[in-house]
């Protein structure tokens, strides 16, 4: 095993490291820091949770001098990741005092305005550092070196545009380090545009497949939420994810979960940076906590020890599935993804089963009492001209259990073994390959939660009422 002292660091930094407990180099650090050192750029993939910070970070602080201005510029997708970077940077160069300043929006400008003036490394969003520029109070003439974090990310929320802006404002002459959990036709773009002859490093996934356990639960959507409080219940769980695919079913969840006196709390764009902020360190310092949160926590951040991650919706890329499920099952220790599904997740999660290489066995319902839910109100989520919720839901009639039902037919999988990914076919009577079941013409078997229900023989719907 590769030690930090083979990398070529300085004795001050191992000193460093030593005192904030880390031991021993990830494969990210161990292939990058040397190449950092020796003035390479970098193109490299890697996965949420693989150490690039201090990847990036050991040795362009080895090479930064206190109060020669703005040396390092480290542009990332989101305020959550720019304020870990930026912390993570502090602590790896205290010994040399530098100066490290996040700019990002959601805060007022004046104090980082100050930051800036006295900068050594600056931290930012692109959004929120072309206002500074705009306004001329950052100085980025003096940059060596250029790190876009989480570069993927960045591109998928439209920052490409931003991104290529800010890099003209950065000398040409300086070190490029790219990091992105894909390889995409935009970033081998910007990769073969703005960097020079870059060493591609990739490395494995951080998380352990070996310590993740994947299953899913086909449910009725009205009763999705039910099993969720349920399963929350019975697993063995500490620290927990529960991932939306909207804001306004993150704030539903987390409203009603702490109705049945579960500790939750929403985390996604429309909170106030502080808000979010506070939320985030109540996650790390609690012990038995729910986070419900977008995919904007999915990507980037340093959350540790999540025993539990569960998707109440299945997100539409399969890529976002991996990143959420990588949140769980780091460093060794075992996780559990638990999938919801509904008839609404079918399409979605088909694309899940066919874009990776892992099973997600299902698992039989256990019995759950069907709760009340306490709704949003009309003005939270709006109506479409079909009269439905905009968060794609209907509302029960207030004189049976309140939760979300929907227009579309139960549908069901087609049997009860574990599915395997798109290639892996799994024989029939017939010789039928069979794969994700799509939406039957059923009846209403039965109210029992527990019981099962025959596989879907149609691909056309009809409407069914509750």
């Amino acid at each position: 095993m590769v030690k930090f002292s083979e990398l070529g660091l300085s004795e001050e930094f191992l000193k460093n490291l030593e005192h904030f407990k880390y031991e021993e180099p990830t494969e990210i650090q161990e292939k990058a820091i040397p190449l950092v050192l020796q003035g390479e750029d970098i193109l490299g993939g890697s996965a949420t949770g693989s150490g690039k910070t201090l990847a990036f970070g050991a040795g362009i602080i080895e090479k930064i001098t206190h109060g020669e201005g703005i040396k390092a510029l480290v542009l990332t997708p989101t305020r959550e990741l720019a304020e870990q970077v930026c912390v993570s940077l502090r602590d790896f160069s205290s010994y040399k005092r530098l100066n490290v300043a996040p700019v990002y929006g959601g805060v007022a400008m004046g104090p980082q305005i100050d930051n800036l003036k006295f900068a050594d490394i600056v931290v930012a969003t692109p959004g929120r550092l072309l206002d500074h520029i705009q306004q001329r109070t950052v100085n980025l003439s003096q940059v060596k070196y250029l790190i876009l974090d989480e570069a993927d990310r960045m591109l998928d929320m439209g920052f490409l545009p931003d991104v290529t802006r800010i890099i003209q404002y950065c000398p040409k002459e300086r070190q490029t380090l790219l990091f992105s959990a894909t390889a995409s036709h935009e970033i081998l773009q910007i990769a073969g545009r703005y960097m020079k002859h870059p060493k591609e490093i990739a490395v494995q996934n951080y998380v352990d497949p070996s310590k993740l356990t994947q299953v899913f639960y086909d449910v009725q959507i009205n009763e999705k939420f039910s099993l969720l409080v349920q399963l929350l219940r019975q697993e063995n769980s500490k620290l927990v994810m529960i991932f939306c695919n909207t804001k306004r079913v993150a704030d539903f969840i987390a409203k009603n979960l702490r109705l049945q006196n579960i500790d939750a709390m929403p985390l996604h764009g429309d909170l106030s940076q502080n808000k979010r902020q506070q939320v985030l360190n109540q996650f790390h310092k609690s012990e038995k906590f729910v986070l419900v949160c977008t995919d904007v926590a999915a990507r980037g951040l340093d959350i540790k020890e999540v025993s539990h991650v569960y998707n109440y919706d299945i997100p539409k890329n399969p890529l976002d599935y991996i990143h959420r499920i990588g949140r769980t099952a780091r460093a060794g220790k075992e996780g559990k993804a638990i999938n919801i599904v509904a008839s609404n997740d079918y399409e979605n999660f088909g694309r899940v089963i066919r874009g990776n290489d892992f099973e997600i066995k299902r698992e039989d319902n256990p019995k759950f009492e069907i709760l009340m839910i306490q709704s949003s109100s009309r003005r939270d989520f709006g109506r479409d001209s079909r009269g439905r919720s905009r968060d794609g839901f209907s509302r029960r009639d207030s004189s049976s259990p309140r939760g979300y039902h929907s227009n579309s037919p139960r549908g069901d999988f087609r049997e009860r073994r574990p599915y395997r990914s798109h290639g892996e076919e799994s024989s029939s009577e017939g010789g039928e390959s069979r794969g994700l079941g799509r939406p039957r013409r059923s009846s209403y078997h039965s109210r029992d939660s527990s019981r099962s229900r025959d596989g879907p023989r149609s691909y056309r719907p009809r409407r069914t009422h509750y």
